[in-house]
């Protein structure tokens, strides 16, 4: 089956404010929250929606930006929200947001922003087609052009990095 040409919206397989409560365990010596720990939960938030859009296996290929915008803190609650940005033959941009929400007064902040690309996986472990994502808003849009200026430059940084043996 040619999945290519099959288009979905990108509500079809986005997660949003999937929940982590930030516990002592979860500091760094800062008391706020270890970055690593932040970084997985994003790859396994994002594995979810890009598994969920192709029905495939997939695996992280890259992770072109990961921002750290404020810390939490202790006793905080992260509300992690992913989704496909744009998709190309067997990869996939997801967009990750994560925000540090206070349980007590509802307050909110911004504390990450990241793109993760996944490829799908076939049968035969080997890169397989991706459904095309078909952006309905204005911000969807915004998201899926963007995905390709930030594919554009990883691919001319890799063409660059080879270049230089």
């Amino acid at each position: 089956m040619n999945t290519k040409h099959q288009k979905k919206p990108v509500s079809a397989s986005s997660v949003q404010h999937h929940v982590y409560k930030v516990f002592p365990n979860d500091l760094n010596a800062h008391y706020t929250i270890f970055g690593g720990l932040v970084m997985s939960l994003c790859d396994r938030v994002a594995l979810v929606v890009s598994e969920r859009h192709s029905s495939k296996v997939c695996v992280t290929a890259s992770v072109d930006s990961f921002h750290f915008v404020a810390p939490a803190k202790d006793g905080d609650t992260l509300l992690i929200s992913a989704a496909v940005n744009r998709t190309w033959s067997s990869s996939m941009e997801i967009g990750v947001r994560v925000d540090a929400e206070n349980s007590f007064s509802g307050e909110k902040k911004h504390i990450v922003s990241a793109y993760f690309t996944f490829v799908a996986l076939g049968a035969d472990n080997k890169p397989c087609e991706v459904p095309e994502i078909e952006p309905k808003t204005a911000e969807e849009l915004r998201r899926y052009q963007g995905a390709q200026v930030r594919r554009d430059a990883r691919l001319k940084t890799r063409e660059s990095l080879t270049n230089m043996k």
